[in-house]
């Protein structure tokens, strides 16, 4: 454990790996947050983008392709984890194409934003599932999430996503919780999927002070 001011180590992941996601767009703005108003927390992205899918047959002898081998020791070396979660059929999870829109594949492609945040969400489990890996590198560091979607905002995605962190053996805080209700007035998001309503902004930074402060608390800062 590090003694002194040095800054918690954050890592975010976000479920959507579309450029222009709401649920990405929460993680820029949690940046912005950190680096103009928060003091001694620093948030990295962790582009889960270039994970293969879970395959063990790539493990050898303890081994992991250098994708996955990158990506585990950001996650090892964080002292804290954010998770940006897009929700598909109540969860964070799935075979997207098969259980949201049927069997047969959608050409060309939707270009309904509504939609995409719904297609991207098996990224994430992947992830979750490619650290759990032994040893277990999520194992006992603290965490919070943050969604935005339709209807409840992506909430059911969370409230799945901390059933699976208790066996990940993560530490998730309770309060405060921030699901953004992306198409609701007024405008969340602009066209990038940056995050513009100040509210949702200082609702986010709460949320991250809980963070830095149940990271301290639990003693949980990398040397």
């Amino acid at each position: 454990m590090a003694a002194g001011n040095q800054a918690i180590k954050v890592a975010a992941i976000c479920g959507s790996l579309r450029k222009a996601s709401f649920n990405r767009g929460l993680i820029r703005s949690a940046i912005d947050v950190c680096n103009e108003s928060i003091e001694g927390i620093q948030i990295e992205h962790i582009d889960i983008s270039p994970l293969p899918l879970l395959n063990t047959d790539l493990e050898v002898k303890g081994t992991y392709p250098p994708a996955i081998e990158a990506f585990r020791s950001k996650i090892l070396a964080a002292d804290s984890i954010l998770f940006a979660s897009p929700e598909n059929n109540y969860s964070f999870s799935g075979n997207y194409r098969l259980n949201y829109f049927g069997s047969i594949p959608f050409s060309p492609p939707i270009n309904f934003p509504l939609f995409f945040d719904l297609l991207d969400e098996a990224p994430l489990k992947n992830a979750i599932d490619w650290a759990s890996r032994y040893p277990n590198v999520w194992a006992d560091k603290p965490a919070a999430i943050v969604s935005a979607g339709g209807g409840f905002g992506g909430g059911r995605s969370q409230y799945h996503l901390r059933q699976v962190g208790v066996f990940l053996d993560l530490h998730f805080i309770n309060n405060p919780e921030l699901f953004v209700p992306a198409f609701q007035p007024p405008r969340k998001f602009d066209d990038e999927g940056n995050l513009i309503d100040p509210e949702i902004k200082e609702k986010l930074k709460q949320l991250l002070l809980s963070l830095q402060a149940f990271t301290l608390r639990l003693g949980r800062k990398n040397a």
